[in-house]
């Protein structure tokens, strides 16, 4: 754990952008280029593919996979990012547990606003089911808002009598539309990514005017998770939306659901993205993997499917 390492991606995040709040266009070019620097393992080959109603990235093993499939989604307000930009949280997990991942293109906004992408991630995974999948060989897993859909499809696909995939896995994940969480301020300055001013200016293209205290914008003040399968949160103590995973967290335990809060210190928000360069990033993505393979049932492999240890943060 290099507090080198950590000081040296600090710096990174906190270069000057623009002041102001820019236009959409700005925002998706400057965020491609940032994680166009990430680190992309290469025994993984990807192909471009269609799930759903939407275009996808297939990433698998190059050795072929061992027959688990991870959907995810990726990060970015629901405004940016794509498959692209999240190529080395799905590679890095893909190479770690072996299994096949579909990198769902969901819709964005403004051009698409809520539920726009919720959606596109449920017709994904209905079409993973249609296709003959077992539900306990799927997991869903996501970054930022991408860690949010992985809760809000959970929700979407109990409520169209769907069964539940065997696992969630979830870094830094966007879970309060309201932005109420104590971090929204505790952690301000501390946060080299985000202002509550930048999350405010992204969400509101996502909103659309909706009323953000509803379960499926802000999760972790209002869903009821009873049922779902296991989850692993993943959090910084340096980012503004922690508490959006703490909370998330404390509604799990109350539901009786099967629930890891790992939270990493003085780490920023989705630093998983950091892998290679970051050792709490590998740590974490180790991690992850190993709560995958312990809940995803694969078809070679078959094994019991065992509850998820209850571990919280200090």
């Amino acid at each position: 754990m290099s507090k080198e390492q950590r000081t040296r991606i600090d710096a990174m995040l906190r270069q000057p952008w623009p002041e102001g709040p820019q236009p959409v266009e700005a925002i998706r070019a400057g965020f491609k280029a940032l994680m166009a620097q990430m680190i992309v393992p290469d025994a993984i080959r990807t192909t471009q593919t269609t799930l759903g109603d939407r275009p996808a990235l297939h990433v698998e093993p190059d050795n072929g996979p061992r027959g688990g499939t991870i959907l995810y989604f990726h990060g970015g307000g629901w405004v940016f990012g794509s498959p692209e930009t999240a190529l080395s949280l799905t590679g890095n997990l893909v190479a770690r547990t072996g299994f096949r991942s579909y990198s769902l293109d969901y819709r964005l906004a403004p051009e698409h606003p809520f539920p726009a992408a919720i959606e596109d991630a449920l017709s994904a995974y209905r079409a993973l089911l249609d296709s003959g999948e077992d539900p306990s060989t799927i997991a869903f897993a996501g970054d930022s808002a991408g860690g949010g859909l992985t809760v809000t499809t959970c929700l979407a696909a109990r409520d169209a009598g769907l069964p539940m995939p065997a696992a969630i896995v979830a870094f830094s994940p966007g879970l309060d539309a309201t932005r109420s969480g104590r971090s929204m301020d505790t952690k301000a300055g501390i946060d080299p990514l985000f202002t509550r001013e930048s999350l405010e200016h992204t969400s509101a293209m996502y909103l659309a005017g909706a009323d953000p205290h509803q379960p499926m914008l802000s999760p972790a003040l209002l869903a009821d998770p009873i049922g779902f399968p296991p989850m692993l949160l993943q959090a910084g103590t340096n980012e503004v939306l922690l508490d959006d995973s703490t909370r998330m967290a404390a509604r799990a335990r109350a539901a009786g659901v099967d629930v890891i809060l790992d939270i990493t210190a003085d780490v920023p928000h989705v630093f998983q993205s950091f892998a290679g360069v970051l050792d709490e990033a590998d740590q974490a993505l180790d991690r992850a993997a190993l709560f995958l393979t312990q809940q995803v049932r694969t078809p070679d492999t078959p094994r019991p499917h065992r509850p998820a240890p209850r571990i919280t943060s200090p």
